[in-house]
Formats: structure tokens, sequence, C-alpha cells
């Protein structure tokens, strides 16, 4: 079967809406409840889904090309050019491009909070009302968001049931695209709150892979447990900055099999960061860390290192750069 990247969009898109349909009501029902575990599991939906949602919106640009028929031009940006079926919409899809990219923005925002809740449960044995109250809120609005980005979504193919006013103004997407892209100062400033990120993200995951193989013996895991949510914090800003690129010069990524590594690495140093959130076997001081606890350490410094190795490798493969 040739799965492309446009049949991938269509397999993923219904993730976003569908998982936070199903983690905003298991959410709710935990609150209703009273169950700790239903919120855990309610708790990693919401940050499986903001995983997922990063290739989603990704591949979102290989159906614009598979619909309309028309590449991006010569400088890495969207398209223009009028799509060649006349019962696709140009502006459409550029609608529920802008649509879409907010929804991420808030999808990860939501999965970002989520995971704090995971590990101030996990920590201090309970979640703060200030956490669960934010994590509700946003998780609505990130619903609201989606919902809205695929019910354009499904109207750019299908006139027959399209309610959507077409509007002239420029998309979301677009706006902040040209902006990054133009304006001098701002693609620098994203690379260095890139690299920050990654400091923050690499120098914290370095350290408790280490104690847990068996070095820095003399730091406690206590202290590296509470640097954590660094991590995480310079992995929301790889993120923001990541797509912030993203939406500047999108077909200079996408024709790009480094950045599909890339972004495949990514997501898997996403899955293990989420399972050692609810690892034991590396917390407990004066006893060597559990065999699984090690294979998770070293799959960890794979996992990161590939990332830094393929967004290096971006000039050098392919020809979009």
């Amino acid at each position: 079967m040739d799965l492309s990247l446009t049949h991938l969009h269509l397999l993923l898109n219904h993730f976003p809406t569908i998982g936070f349909i199903i983690g905003l009501g298991l959410f709710v029902i935990a609150l209703i409840a009273g169950s700790e575990h239903l919120k855990t599991g309610s708790l990693v939906v919401l940050v499986g889904i903001a995983l997922i949602t990063i290739p989603t919106y990704i591949t979102g640009n290989a159906g614009e090309e598979a619909l309309c028929h028309v590449a991006g031009n010569t400088l890495g940006g969207a398209p223009t050019a009028p799509c060649t079926d006349p019962a696709v919409s140009r502006t459409l899809i550029e609608m529920h491009e802008g649509v879409a990219f907010l929804a991420l923005i808030f999808v990860q925002v939501t999965g970002g909070f989520a995971w704090l809740a995971l590990w101030q449960q996990r920590r201090f044995s309970r979640i703060p009302t200030w956490n669960t109250v934010l994590v509700l809120l946003l998780s609505v609005v990130a619903l609201a968001t989606v919902s809205r980005a695929a019910s354009i979504g499904g109207e750019i193919r299908h006139p027959e049931i399209r309610v959507t006013q077409e509007s002239s103004a420029l998309p979301l997407a677009r706006q902040v695209g040209n902006f990054i892209r133009d304006t001098p100062w701002t693609w620098v400033s994203a690379e260095t709150l890139h690299f920050i990120g990654l400091t923050l993200l690499v120098g914290v995951v370095l350290l408790i892979d280490l104690k847990m193989l068996g070095f820095l013996p003399s730091i406690p895991y206590d202290t590296l447990d509470r640097m954590l949510p660094w991590a995480i914090l310079g992995f929301g800003m790889n993120v923001v900055t990541g797509m912030l690129f993203f939406a500047a010069a999108a077909f200079q990524y996408t024709r790009n099999p480094a950045f599909y590594w890339k972004l495949a690495f990514i997501l898997g140093a996403g899955l293990n960061t989420l399972l050692f959130t609810f690892d034991q076997g590396w917390s407990v001081e004066g006893r060597p860390a559990l065999a699984r606890s090690k294979v998770l350490a070293v799959t960890a410094l794979f996992l990161w290192i590939g990332v830094m190795f393929w967004g290096s490798m971006l000039p050098f493969i392919g020809t979009a750069f």
C-alpha cells in the first residue's frame, strides 16, 4: 500500500478532535466522581493527543498540494495559485490552516499543563486546584478550536455541505509565517530561544539519565526530580519556535527527509518522557535504578541525540534549503 503524507494527514486529523472529546470527558467525569485514577488517565490522553497533533498539523501541507495540484514556491512558502479543481477552495484551505495553527497552540499549551499536573500528582500526591481549573479551561478552548478546524477542513472538498463564509482576510498562520520570514530579527530571536529550550531540555535529561545509569552519585534524586518541569519548559519552547519556523517556510521543511526523521525522534522522545514520568524505579535514594529505568535512560539519550542530529542535517539533506 502506498501510504503518502496525505493519507497520514487524513488518518491523524481525527485524533485531535475525538481525542480531546475523550480526554475532556474523562477529566470532567473524574472531577465529578473524585477519582484520581481516572483523572490520571484523562491527563495522559491529553498529553498524548498534544504529541499526535504535531504531525497532524505538519502533514496538512501535503494534503494541500495533493488537493490543489499546485506546489509551493521556490522560496519555500505556501502555494498561491488557484487550485486546479474548481470544487476545491484555496480560501478555505488557508482558513483551515489558520484555525489549525491556533488549535495547535492551545493543544500544546493544554498538553504542557496536563503533563505538569501528572508530575505534581506523582511528586506531591495531589494536583493543585489552579492547575486543575487551568487544564479544564484550556481543554474546552482547545476542543473548540480543533472542532472548528475540522469543520472547515471537511468543507474544503465538499461544496455541498459548505456553510463557512469565505474570508479575504489573511489567516493567522500566514500572518505569523510572513512576519517571521519577512522581519529580520524574528528568525534569529526564534533560533536563540530554540537553542535555549534545547539546552534546558537536553541538560536536565542528560543529568537525570546519567544519575540513573550510576553516574553522579552525589546528586540526590529529589534535586533532579525538581528539575523535570524545566525540561518540559524547554520542550515547549522548542515546539513553539519549531512551529514558527514551519509556518514561515512550511514547504521548505516538508520536502526534506531529515525533517521527518527529526519529527519521528521528537515523538519518540516525548513518549519516553511520558513513560519516565510514571516510572518509580529510579527515584529511591541509595538504591540503583531498576533495569527498566536504565533502558528508559539509554533510550532517552538515543532519541534526543537523534533529534539534534537530524535537526543539524536539515541544511545538508535534500534540496529544500
